[in-house]
């Protein structure tokens, strides 16, 4: 019966997204945990491995170590990008059962000559096991040695059997009774940026010299800024051209004057869609150089892909079809009422619109990739079929690997969860709308120690175009860097779009947006007028990429301060001995006084034992003695405060 060989129970494998409907995520390089139930009936001594399949059928396997109660653990390390398989076997390790066995019958003074024969049929298994070219052949010379020693009672044979070498040897080299495999679980291993990135997001339109159109030139002319501030992304909304039907004004004006460039997301005109570029930005080749340029400043280029299109896009008068018309033959015009979008239109995803819409949303995507680009933050993805986004992040990452998708969903935790399962490599937050330390502390919890922290991976943008925090608008320059430095000390991966290092928060009034946005219009940007935060900018974003630490926001945990107005939290690599303490007041306009805790016990230290500390703010150095201590933040000053911590035998 097939039943009868699945004898070992192999339960509750992690990581493991909805039972492996979906891929869980890991990055490339860095070990991740494996865990799962490996048990039997009986007693007998129960072995397990985990396994990491590629396409290729090659494999990396490591041995399970026992955590107790039947709970077992590896450490894998996914080598390349890609989608792998997660295999975890278990068996019966029936020479490992014999020797336990027998030492306990020898400890008690029974007689145990039985035994060792037993133990030499055994030995002469593995060895003919290993004869017939399975696994563990290389064992053959130890197992033919150790044979010939007892035939030729060379050794007294309990001690030859019962020695550790031999239950090492033959752990390696005997037969795994009873191999069960549990079936195998997707994972999804992306590289480093996935995981890891300070993304700086900006319109090129605006970075014109005197007022002028701003072109792909001038952005390379001012990649030293983005570089000396250190962010690793440079993104764009969209760079294509921009319809003129329904063209909206400055602050969203339903009447455009005929200077007014439109908004950037009415895509298409009669220069072309999706895979053109606006001509007052530059050509295809000037794009090309700005990607090469940027990448020599360490910089990677991320495109917005925004599916919907201006009422002159080329595809309404090519692929009518796609599109819904109404009753009276006009175009449906794009709206969330009240809202309405009167210069965009969307696609649909059915009816007569698939395949042939799908594939020509695939090409878009393909042939930016074919211009360099390898991250698309993604428009509004909670408005698309889950479906296509499934198919779409496959098809391409199945010849592109690396290529990173970013989630523009800010909806329903449902919705958003379901984006990140079914391929989204990060996802928007609500980072934007959490404000107290109740709040911070609750979704930072969820998110990093639950079990969407094997797929959903966060991108905490501070601000964009699109949302104007009501915190910024009022909390003046201490908000900007309290949310600064939240956004970039709680999560792997964060943004900002530019204008918040000037800490600009002019609002539409009683709205959270943006007073004379750059959607609707140019803007020109003082980025050295009084009171800008560049210098906090460049700081964080040096303790990010200088601590590794910084580099695995799993490893984030809160910590006791006693004030509800003190957020205070730590991000500690034990392996590369990287410990780093935070403390963020989130009242932007008062000063506070604290006691906050030590966690000394993580060190092996007692509530009186000290610690040696580096202020990362000033460069101070000095020493903590006990576990409780006193701290005024004050936000006209520096409203957080870094710590670096060395326990006792950590290098300095």
């Amino acid at each position: 019966m097939a039943l009868a060989r699945n004898r070992i129970a192999i339960e509750q494998v992690s990581p493991s997204v909805d039972a492996g409907r979906f891929a869980a995520k890991v990055v490339v390089g860095r070990p991740f945990p494996v865990q799962a139930d490996v048990f039997g009936d009986g007693h007998d001594v129960i072995r397990a491995v985990a396994e990491l399949w590629s396409d290729d059928g090659s494999v990396l396997a490591q041995e399970m170590r026992p955590l107790g109660n039947d709970r077992w653990e590896a450490e894998l390390i996914a080598p390349a990008p890609g989608l792998w398989e997660l295999c975890v076997l278990g068996w019966r390790d029936m020479f490992a059962s014999w020797h336990a066995d027998t030492i306990r019958k020898r400890d008690a003074a029974q007689d145990i000559a039985l035994e060792l024969v037993e133990g030499c049929a055994l030995v002469e298994a593995a060895l003919a096991r290993c004869r017939k070219g399975r696994e563990g052949a290389e064992h053959e010379p130890e197992l033919v040695a150790l044979l010939g020693r007892l035939d030729t009672g060379e050794a007294d044979a309990a001690d030859l059997l019962l020695d550790e070498a031999t239950l090492l040897l033959m752990r390696q080299a005997g037969a795994r009774s009873d191999l069960t495999r549990h079936p195998g679980l997707p994972l999804r291993a992306d590289r480093d940026a996935a995981a890891f990135g300070a993304w700086y997001e900006m319109m090129p339109r605006s970075w014109g010299r005197d007022g002028a159109h701003g072109t792909f030139d001038d952005v390379i002319a001012r990649l030293p800024y983005v570089r000396d501030l250190g962010f690793d992304v440079l993104y764009f909304p969209p760079i294509h051209p921009i319809g003129t039907t329904n063209r909206k004004g400055p602050n969203n004006a339903l009447t455009a004057g005929p200077e007014d460039p439109g908004s950037p997301y009415a895509i298409g005109s009669a220069e072309g869609g999706h895979c053109a570029v606006h001509p007052e930005l530059g050509t295809l080749e000037d794009f090309r150089r700005l990607v090469t340029e940027a990448a020599a400043e360490g910089i990677e280029i991320a495109l917005d892909f925004a599916i919907q299109c201006s009422p002159d896009h080329p595809w309404i008068r090519e692929h009518p079809e796609w599109f819904d018309w109404r009753p009276d033959g006009s175009l449906k015009f794009a709206e969330n009422p009240p809202k309405k979008y009167e210069d965009i239109v969307n696609v649909h995803f059915y009816r007569e619109a698939l395949p042939s819409l799908w594939l020509a949303l695939r090409d878009v995507v393909l042939f930016w990739i074919g211009q360099g680009v390898r991250i698309f933050r993604v428009d509004n993805p909670h408005t698309k079929p889950f479906p296509f986004w499934e198919w779409l992040i496959a098809e391409v990452q199945a010849d592109h690997p690396d290529t990173i998708f970013l989630a523009e969903a800010f909806t329903r935790p449902k919705v958003m969860k379901r984006l990140a399962k079914l391929g989204f490599t990060q996802s928007y937050s609500y980072f934007t709308w959490r404000h107290s330390k109740a709040e911070l502390t609750d979704y930072l919890t969820e998110l990093t120690q639950t079990g969407c922290r094997d797929y959903m991976r966060v991108n905490f943008f501070a601000n964009t175009p699109d949302i104007n925090p009501y915190f910024l608008q009022s909390s003046g320059r201490p908000g900007f860097r309290t949310r600064l430095v939240l956004a970039a000390t709680l999560a792997g991966n964060y943004g900002i779009y530019n204008g918040f290092e000037i800490c600009e928060s002019a609002p539409l009034p009683g709205r959270e947006e943006y007073l004379d946005s750059e959607k609707y219009q140019l803007r020109q940007w003082d980025f050295d007028r009084p009171g800008h935060i560049r210098d906090d900018i460049r700081l964080i974003n040096r303790i990010r990429r200088d601590h590794p630490a910084m580099h695995d926001s799993g490893n984030l945990r809160f910590l006791p301060a006693h004030h509800d107005q003190v957020l205070c939290y730590r991000r500690f690599d034990f392996e590369a001995g990287s410990f780093l303490l935070f403390h963020v007041n989130l009242d932007p306009r008062t000063a506070h006084d604290f006691m906050f805790e030590l966690p000394l016990s993580e060190f092996g230290l007692p509530d009186d034992g000290s610690i040696e500390v580096e202020d990362l703010l000033h460069g101070n150095r000095f020493t903590w003695h006990g576990r409780h201590h006193w701290l005024t933040l004050d936000p006209e000053t520096r409203p957080y405060a870094i710590w670096r911590l060395f326990p006792p035998g950590s290098a300095q």
